[in-house]
């Protein structure tokens, strides 16, 4: 189609893997610019060769548009190529027999000035076909397609000029192919580029193939390199700290493939593919450049081909790490891969390759010469005209002394071949240089395919051992028994209504009514119900209840066959229901219905907040028993079943709180924090293959869970997995990445709009960055500005207090972790706080939030300290600039629930160091203090942490262990204040009793009996707060209620 206008006779020739299959006839091209050529040709396909599989795969069909010259009487018809097309046949490896495609024609170029790159003028219609298929359903189901593209090689060795001798740039690896063969996949022809701009993205991938005479056409069809962020990639120098170089080296001198190989796996190769990998997880990609000669005017010897084809230079090899190809799912592996020195010795022991794999290929190292009758790949061995930087490049560089190395011979022997590769100066030079090669090996299918959702849910179900049945349902006959019941005393009540609104309500002293006045009164009744129309009225009522009795009790739906066994149902049926209506009255008459029970006076929240307080007290057995109340309250709640499981890990009750979390994960299979917490404890009880499913479920319910996939690594990494935690901690990298430039762009935004505002310093904006397991019970907590405490107080002489049992004499242990991390979002709220560098121990310029540490957040919440540890320890490794305030933190908290002051001490010390502005900081050295009964220290550290713009994470224990400290020391009117807070933030039994005791002291007598009256309904078990009423009775002079009290005190 569409071909020039001046062109009237043209012809198709048909070229595959190397040999001509067929050239069409002379073919006259009509006037609207189209030719019918109806032409068929054909090859051989046989997996012994010449065409084999691997050819189908790789190999296209090479279609040649050629003009036919008019040709003069003496002169014979002369040809010019006008046009190449190819045809991928991959699709006859996919199971078509049969498929048609127009393929595009690109312009043959008649000069080297000619356009390389020209757009595609016209088309080819072709259809391929196969007499059967190429492939049987077994081979399709279970092989497979590997293909290998080489983009390019970076930071090349200087030795590779543009000047001198043309030189061939290649590459090679082996796959395995069927039985025990090996397959040779071979990139020639590399082009050397100088510096300038980096290669475009997307760009298209190339076709391995030297005898295309159209550039266009060398582009394969719908495949392209895309790229993608350093840190995505699976090979080397994908750390933040490779960026630059990377960056740097793309621009510079570089040789470029963008060369794709393909070939077909059969299912024996594919087993031999996972055992190759699991055996050695390196495979060696060799790279080397061969001097290539230009043809000269005589003939050329057999001694000089020979070592012409065997020579080569700058001999190197990458490795590859084929391991991720084994994890589940994987079907890609992209990245960049240094270049080494090649040594035989140090090649045989990281891949188990006895020798170089150019010995096996050393026929195909021969390039195509300049004027063979094709130009090679992409025009290797022509030059192009420089652009300005490669003309002052190729000055600079024919000022210097180019170094002349000696060639290596690829012997014959292993042997030799080892003695040479030991002096293998030129490959060393890659080192130097930093060389390394970018390239992707990519499969169709994954060789462990990864668990489909719907399995994934179905195991989760089987993993949950099955609910206790639900209460039985009332049967039917029950049902309508009850009904009856129902409307019975309905009616009843309605006409003893209607008696006392006749005759009036009896007095309970009048005595009994005589018969005759009985009598009378039940005729006006009689009278008054049938003229009124309510006696039709109870009976329409009462005759739905009955029609059920006789369809549910006694199954009678159909007519009945005589009069007579209509009679005596009737008889039976109004017997019974007479029977039930004197039980229905008897009961409404004689017997009071049980009292319902009373609605609960607290709620889930109070609930919760009462059983953290018995916890951190270490009242584990109050603790336990709101927790049950809480289940028992709600036991559909989830947040209830994961506080308690919780609460059990704490205790290191490991199975109990996994049942508790596979309750909560019943109620909802989809539950993300269910179905982390399920894996934790699996992990923790070695139940690693359920774990094993949970995390897997639960990455892929949530894919944008940062939490989810860190866990997953570190479960991975606990199973000595390190292939598939590596991957599970890059995506929540890749995650954290995004969420955190998401965040960095609203402040920038608000910051655009709103203009300046007043400085805030940056130390006391801090908050966790949020994130799917945010909503955790216990963890709302609102931002509230909370004064310095006073000096001004109220004192009384009224004896020694020491600090009331109960409240806050024992140490409260935080379970809730501090902010690990401050959010880009907050550090731009305040450009102006910081016109120079911080110093050290500022508080500012704190590291970045790290997958590592938004994970402790959510492990110390629900106490997995086993996984704490492991998450601290990446932490650790990860930074670079050393520990944050964060980690010294979560430490910190680990060490206090072990009861290991000194080391708390130690981590507190660091972290009040690092970032001496941070409220959670100085919270639990306050804690810290007050377990250490330093309560002077412990004063100073809860004032200076109630002094920030922002609370703390838990300011409930601040404020309880606060008052107590100004209990003990007399300041009552401070205790009184910072009590108070506390009930405006959370009211508990313990905080109504601090304002009741400090209120007792300041002789404010009611106001401390309606506190402790406030403490006494939210826990009537306390027996200090029995105590202090019995003492406000004695001094009210109440005495009986005061031994109330008491007995009250004793009792608890």
């Amino acid at each position: 189609k569409t071909l020039k206008s001046d062109v009237t006779v043209t012809s198709v020739c048909v070229e595959y893997n190397g040999v001509i299959v067929g050239q069409s006839s002379r073919t006259d091209v009509l006037p609207n610019g189209t030719a019918d050529y109806n032409f068929t040709t054909s090859f051989e396909c046989s997996p012994d060769g010449p065409n084999s599989l691997d050819d189908i795969a790789q190999t296209p069909v090479l279609l040649t548009v050629i003009e036919m010259l008019q040709k003069d009487k003496k002169q014979k018809e002369r040809t010019t190529s006008l046009g190449q097309a190819v045809v991928d046949l991959l699709p006859l490896l996919q199971g078509q027999c049969s498929f048609q495609v127009t393929a595009p024609l690109y312009a043959v170029p008649t000069s080297p000035s000619e356009n390389l790159h020209p757009e595609a003028k016209g088309g080819l219609e072709v259809t391929v076909s196969t007499k059967e298929p190429l492939l049987t359903a077994m081979q399709l189901s279970n092989g497979n397609f590997l293909s290998i593209t080489l983009e390019a090689a970076y930071s090349i060795p200087e030795a590779f000029a543009a000047t001198g001798p043309l030189q061939n740039y290649m590459a090679c690896l082996q796959v395995p192919a069927t039985g025990e063969k090996e397959l040779p996949l071979l990139f020639k022809n590399g082009i050397l580029k100088l510096a300038g701009e980096k290669e475009p993205l997307p760009r298209p991938k190339k076709w391995p193939l030297a005898n295309i005479m159209a550039p266009g056409a060398l582009n394969i069809p719908n495949s392209f390199i895309v790229g993608g962020p350093y840190e995505d990639e699976d090979g080397e120098l994908n750390k933040g700290e490779d960026r630059e170089f990377r960056t740097q080296a793309e621009s510079m001198k570089r040789v470029v493939w963008d060369m794709e190989s393909r070939c077909y796996l059969d299912p024996a190769a594919v087993v031999t593919l996972q055992k190759r990998i699991a055996e050695c997880q390196y495979w060696p990609v060799e790279v080397c450049r061969i001097s290539v000669a230009l043809p000269s005017k005589g003939k050329t010897s057999k001694a000089d081909k020979g070592d012409e084809e065997k020579q080569i230079s700058f001999h190197g090899v990458a490795y590859v790490n084929m391991m991720p190809l084994l994890c589940p799912g994987v079907k890609q592996i992209r990245g960049a891969f240094r270049v080494c020195a090649y040594q035989d010795s140090k090649v045989f022991e990281k891949t188990k390759s006895q020798h170089s794999v150019f010995r096996d290929v050393r026929r195909q190292l021969s390039v195509t010469r300049v004027g063979s009758g094709t130009l090679g790949f992409g025009a290797p061995l022509t030059r192009a005209a420089p652009s300005k930087t490669q003309k002052e490049d190729k000055e600079k560089s024919t000022n210097k002394k180019m170094s002349h190395t000696p060639k290596i011979q690829l012997p014959n022997g292993t042997g030799e071949a080892e003695n040479a590769m030991h002096l293998n100066p030129e490959g060393q030079q890659y080192v130097e240089a930093g060389t390394f090669l970018v390239m992707e090996i990519k499969l169709d299918k994954a060789l462990v395919p990864r668990r489909l959702r719907e399995e994934l849910t179905e195991r989760v179900k089987q993993m949950i051992p099955p609910r206790p049945p639900l209460p039985p349902r009332t049967s039917g006959a029950q049902k309508a028994v009850e009904d009856y019941h129902h409307h019975v005393t309905s009616i009843a009540a309605a006409i003893l209504n209607e008696c006392h609104e006749l005759f009036g309500k009896q007095p309970p002293d009048q005595g009994m009514t005589d018969h005759q006045t009985l009598e009378e009164q039940k005729r006006q009744l009689n009278f008054e119900l049938n003229s009124s129309g309510k006696y039709f009225a109870f009976k329409e009522q009462l005759k739905y209840a009955v029609v059920k009795i006789v369809r549910e009790k006694y199954l009678k739906t159909t007519a009945f066959e005589s009069q007579e066994q209509f009679q005596a149902f009737l008889s039976e049926l109004y017997v019974y229901l007479v029977d039930q209506m004197h039980i229905a009255l008897n009961q409404l008459l004689f017997e009071e219905a049980a009292p319902s029970a009373p609605p609960s006076l607290m709620t889930q929240k109070q609930l919760g907040l009462f059983a953290h307080e018995a916890q951190v007290i270490k009242d584990y057995k109050l603790a336990s028993l709101y927790h049950q109340q809480r289940v028992a309250q709600d036991q559909y709640n989830i947040e209830c079943w994961l506080d308690y499981g919780a609460f059990c890990l704490l205790l290191e009750e490991t199975t109990k709180a996994h049942e508790c979390f596979q309750r909560a994960l019943s109620l909802d299979p989809n539950h993300i924090q269910s179905l982390l917490l399920c894996g934790i404890t699996a992990a923790m009880l070695q139940h690693d293959e359920e774990a094993e499913v949970l995390f897997e479920d639960v990455c892929c319910l949530e894919p944008s869970s940062v939490v989810a996939w860190t866990l997953s690594g570190l479960f991975y990494e606990l199973q000595d997995n390190n292939i598939q935690a590596e991957m599970a901690f890059r995506e929540a990298k890749k995650l954290l990445q995004a969420q955190l430039a998401k965040e960095r762009n609203i402040p920038e935004a608000a910051e655009a709009e709103g203009g300046k505002k007043n400085p805030i310093s940056a130390g006391c904006v801090r908050s966790p960055s949020p994130g799917p397991e945010d909503h955790l019970p216990g963890n709302a907590g609102e931002t509230r500005r909370c004064p310095s405490s006073g000096k001004e107080g109220t004192q009384s002489s009224e004896g020694d207090e020491k600090v009331p049992n109960g409240s806050a004499d024992k140490l409260p242990k935080v379970m809730e972790p501090a902010p690990a991390c401050v959010a880009p979002k907050e550090e731009a709220t305040a450009p102006e706080a910081a016109p120079k560098a911080p110093s050290p121990g500022s508080g500012l310029g704190q590291p970045p939030c790290t997958i590592f540490m938004k994970t402790v957040e959510f492990l110390m919440k629900v106490n997995a300290v086993q996984f704490v540890h492991k998450a601290l320890a990446h932490e650790l490794l990860s930074l670079q600039g050393g520990p944050s305030s964060g980690y010294y933190l979560a430490l910190a908290q680990t060490y206090l629930l072990k009861e290991e002051l000194s080391k708390c001490e130690e981590c507190l010390c660091e972290a009040v160091r690092i970032d001496c502005m941070n409220p959670n900081v100085w919270a639990q050295k306050g804690h810290l203090c007050y377990l250490k009964e330093d309560f002077g220290e412990a004063k100073e550290c809860y004032e200076r942490t109630m002094g920030f713009m922002e609370d703390a994470e838990d300011m409930h224990f601040v404020y309880l262990r606060l008052g107590s400290i100004y209990l003990e020391e007399k300041l009552y009117g401070r205790a009184k204040k910072i009590y108070l807070l506390a009930c405006k933030d959370s009211a508990s039994c313990l905080t109504w009793l601090g304002v009741g005791i400090a209120c007792y002291r300041l002789k404010e007598m009611v106001e401390a009996e309606d506190a402790l009256s406030e403490a006494n309904a939210l826990n009537n078990t306390n027996a200090e707060v029995w105590a202090y009423l019995s003492l406000i009775c004695l001094h009210g002079g109440r005495h009986m209620e005061a031994e109330q009290c008491y007995k009250y005190v004793i009792k608890v």
